[in-house]
């Protein structure tokens, strides 16, 4: 016995740990969907089911992560090769790296079976409810609107009583890849019993290879966003703990609770002259600094085509948004459809955000901002960050403001006409500011670039503890 403490010890600490993840993760998952107020709405239709198929879900996610590790035979020799200075019996272990490979499939397996079981009960109380006419508030939370004109906020994806659970299992995305990902696993874990990987290894070989399925399945899996919480502005406005129980008066004019909105809203469109579309977004997770871009894909213009789009909008604001230009088929397809959002508006996907040269705008004593045509877009978001940051005594922010009045434009702030004269405008700065370190940031052509860089060469002084000037442009 103590020669296998001695022997085994560290594989069973390691499967301890493995197993309390699994058991810790499944417990935080269920009781977050079980006792959140994001997901009261949820749970009058579904009810403790719900937190059982997003629990499993996690440990799924987590497990499928794992899975491929112990077979990746590279990092197995290099974990060895490093681990050259540990002991004999850490190094052993190494040599379970199947076994551990097939507890983990097992463990998908379990997860699996508890996932599938919780949906099958999901879509049925999904059915029961939207054909319900008792006029409880699970009936109502079905009946809500799947009119994307008026919100999107739905909360059964059954959108109509004749609709069938397996129709909307096969036209999905969650319902579609679920079915995927079950034929994938199950041929794999049939394939993988010792008979026919002894007998058949051709077969067990290749059966393998539809991880690839299973993998890129698992990816797009939430995508179409089935199970929805509550979004935190509806919270703030009709809280489930002090309107749910007044549902029936949802819609009276004199009630101070509304109708609860959930996850999944289309954006807000804002259309301005010269061809320009604002798309506002809800944040819901999405975490961004100044001048950063992100690409954006419309499915019903589009499957395969990305775009890329600066945000406009500051850190500080609880949206995010994108200024779009029509600039070729493709934007001026879907300025046509949100012109037309009396009939639908189009579903929007979007991929980042992602980093630029103007997330240092900060790092710099001084900067200057150059934004030529639909090119100050990126500086857009930084002044606005600049007037929050103002607004909130930002004391790392240091701004001046000048006391004249354009007689032209009305504003606080002089205009100058035509092209500027970029050695006058380099030659005022290095003067105003002797010592210290300038960051000049473009967003605009090519040509401009090229003048600006050799301007920052320029007036940049030998003397590293003099005015030093840093170009930087925006690259999509």
């Amino acid at each position: 016995m103590g020669n296998w403490v001695v022997n085994h010890w560290f594989s069973v600490l390691f499967l301890a740990v493995w197993l309390g993840l699994n058991v810790f993760l499944f417990v935080d998952a269920f009781l977050k969907y079980e006792k959140a107020d994001k997901y009261y709405y949820t749970r009058k239709i579904l009810g403790s089911t719900l937190a059982c198929a997003r629990a499993s879900a996690l440990c799924l996610n987590f497990n499928s992560m794992l899975i491929l590790l112990p077979v990746c035979r590279n990092l197995l020799s290099f974990v060895r090769g490093t681990c050259s200075f540990c002991s004999r019996t850490l190094r052993k272990q190494l040599d379970h790296n199947l076994t551990f490979h097939k507890l983990v499939a097992y463990m998908i397996c379990l997860h699996t079976a508890i996932h599938i079981i919780a949906h099958l009960f999901n879509f049925d109380y999904y059915s029961r409810s939207r054909q319900a006419t008792d006029g409880s508030l699970a009936s109502i939370l079905s009946s809500l609107s799947h009119d994307e004109k008026k919100g999107d906020s739905w909360l059964n994806p059954i959108q109509s009583p004749n609709m069938t659970v397996e129709y909307v299992t096969f036209t999905s995305i969650a319902g579609l890849t679920g079915v995927i990902m079950t034929i994938a696993l199950i041929l794999m874990v049939a394939s993988a019993t010792e008979f026919i990987r002894r007998s058949y290894f051709e077969v067990f070989w290749y059966t393998h290879h539809v991880f690839i399925f299973y993998i890129l399945g698992l990816g797009i899996h939430g995508i179409g966003g089935i199970v929805r919480g509550q979004t935190e502005k509806s919270m703030n406005e009709s809280h489930p703990c002090k309107c749910a129980e007044s549902f029936e008066m949802w819609d009276d004019r004199d009630s101070h609770c509304r109708r609860p909105e959930f996850e999944g809203h289309p954006p807000e469109v804002v259309m301005h002259p010269s061809k320009v579309v604002e798309l506002q977004m809800n944040k819901r997770g999405f975490s961004m600094e100044v001048g950063q871009y992100i690409f954006v894909n419309c499915p019903s213009i589009s499957l395969l085509e990305w775009h890329p789009f600066t945000l406009t909008s500051a850190p500080e604001e609880d949206f995010f948004s994108i200024h779009i230009r029509a600039a070729g088929d493709w934007t001026e397809n879907l300025i046509r459809a949100f012109e037309q959002q009396y009939l639908t508006i189009p579903r929007i996907e979007v991929d980042g955000p992602f980093g630029t040269a103007s997330e240092d705008v900060f790092q710099y004593e001084v900067a200057v901002l150059v934004g030529a045509g639909i090119g100050v877009t990126p500086f857009a978001s930084i002044l606005k960050s600049i007037w929050y940051k103002f607004q909130c005594a930002d004391h790392n922010l240091k701004t001046k403001k000048d006391k004249a009045t354009d007689i032209l434009t009305g504003l606080k702030q002089k205009t100058s006409f035509g092209r500027p004269m970029w050695d006058n405008e380099f030659s005022k700065i290095a003067t105003s500011h002797p010592k210290s370190v300038v960051g000049v940031f473009l967003c605009g052509p090519q040509a401009l670039a090229k003048s600006l860089r050799k301007c920052c060469h320029r007036y940049s002084s030998l003397d590293p503890r003099k005015v030093q000037f840093y170009f930087n442009k925006e690259n999509f």
